[in-house]
């Protein structure tokens, strides 16, 4: 009996059953398929054993091409081409590169990271999780506000890797010619332009901490985070095929374009002439912006490639409510659905959910908030009626967007 109140655990990684695919027991213990394939590639590097899987050309003929890329991210993100067109050139170009690597042409490419800049709502996380969709290679998403230098609270930059590690299911070989997001990067940006005459142990630290793994150099790394499991083996893997895309709101970028784009005017300035500090500078950002920013300048060459996304103006909100896979209404509509109700959406609602989330200032992620703020009472009530049809009137709309205060949420 008491054996089976035990609950089993892996000997190696103490992660339990419930948290793992398979756990192999022993007579005094067990062992995970994780710490499995662990053990196997220690094996193949240190005692050389020879591998088992069969080698294979990893230059697959389904290669998306740019267009396909780009036709694609139109089926879930609305709006943005410029942005698009840039992601599907630097994604088919990751693909050649490494397709130039296994041919051994004499060229060594080099590798295209990007840099993505817009505001919150936009799209930057949005494009990454689907570009994720698509790709027949590993891809991992990180956010850069949990990372510390080296040494304090936090995660190592190193653990990026385990990550992407994790989701290539251990296999070194196509971890390194994987594809990582790093989202929020502006909020590890230094507090000023000069340099820090103190420790910024989040920020200028960790920028300094992602240039060899953005350039390219062989790391050492816990496969399940080096603090939380320190007695572990390390896999050594070569991050100079894996693709970077980095993306952040960079909140306040704007007046450091507009003084910049001042300057740049040939002939004479008027003093009361002032630039519109606008989403419409975001097309003008560049390298030396984010350097006023607070990027220092060595990450910054490692990241060639600086785009933004644009303001998502009523058109492009009045799309997203009903054009993408996944679009909102359709999901609510899904909803009703699932409990036998047919829901009827009348247009003017529409344009009433996309002109308050204007107001709100939050992008795209504003229309959630004001879809919550309709359908929350009915969605209550629907449950324990039997009813077969609901319309949703644009009297009603407003009631409840009124009913929710939603002006006190207006960004500043």
């Amino acid at each position: 009996m008491e054996k089976q109140k035990e609950i089993m655990i892996c000997s190696f990684c103490e992660l339990p059953q419930s948290e793992v695919k398979i756990l192999i027991k022993g007579i005094s213990g067990a062992i995970c398929n994780n710490c499995t394939l662990q053990a196997l590639q220690l094996m193949e590097t240190e005692l050389n054993v020879p591998k088992i899987k069969s080698k294979k050309v990893k230059n697959k003929s389904n290669t998306s091409k740019p267009v396909e890329i780009h036709k694609f991210l139109d089926q879930y993100v609305i709006a943005q081409e410029k942005a698009k067109k840039i992601i599907a050139v630097a994604v088919y170009n990751h693909y050649k590169r490494l397709r130039n690597i296994t041919e051994d042409s004499g060229v060594e490419l080099e590798k295209s990271n990007i840099i993505i800049v817009g505001r919150t709502g936009t799209g930057k996380t949005l494009l990454a999780k689907t570009i994720a969709k698509l790709l027949n290679v590993p891809f991992a998403i990180v956010d850069a506000t949990v990372f510390t230098e080296s040494g304090y609270v936090g995660e190592d930059v190193e653990s990026i890797i385990s990550r992407l590690l994790q989701v290539s299911n251990y296999d070194v070989a196509l971890a390194e010619r994987g594809i990582i997001y790093i989202d929020e990067l502006d909020k590890i940006a230094r507090k000023s332009d000069n340099p820090s005459i103190t420790r910024d142990v989040s920020g200028e630290g960790v920028q300094q901490g992602l240039l060899k793994l953005l350039e390219g150099t062989e790391l050492l790394v816990p496969p399940y985070g080096g603090r939380k499991h320190p007695e572990q083996k390390m896999i050594k893997i070569n991050t100079q095929n894996i693709l970077f895309i980095c993306g952040g709101a960079f909140d306040g970028i704007e007046p450091l374009i507009a003084k910049r784009v001042n300057r740049a005017i040939i002939g004479f300035k008027r003093n009361d002439e002032n630039i519109n500090i606008s989403d419409e500078l975001l097309q003008y950002v560049s390298s030396a912006d984010l350097k006023s920013y607070g990027l220092i300048p060595e990450l910054i060459g490692r990241l060639p490639i600086v785009t933004h996304l644009e303001a998502l103006d009523f058109a492009a909100l009045k799309l997203i409510l009903t054009e993408p896979k996944n679009a909102l209404l359709k999901q609510y509509t899904q909803l009703f659905v699932m409990e036998n109700v047919e829901l009827v959406i009348e247009p003017e609602v529409i344009d009433i959910i996309a002109e308050n989330a204007i107001n709100l200032g939050l992008g795209a992620r504003g229309l959630r908030t004001i879809c919550e703020a309709i359908f929350t009472d009915i969605m209550y009530i629907l449950p324990s009626e039997h009813q077969q049809k609901f319309i949703l009137t644009k009297q009603y709309s407003e009631e409840k967007i009124k009913q929710a205060n939603l002006s006190l949420l207006k960004a500043a």
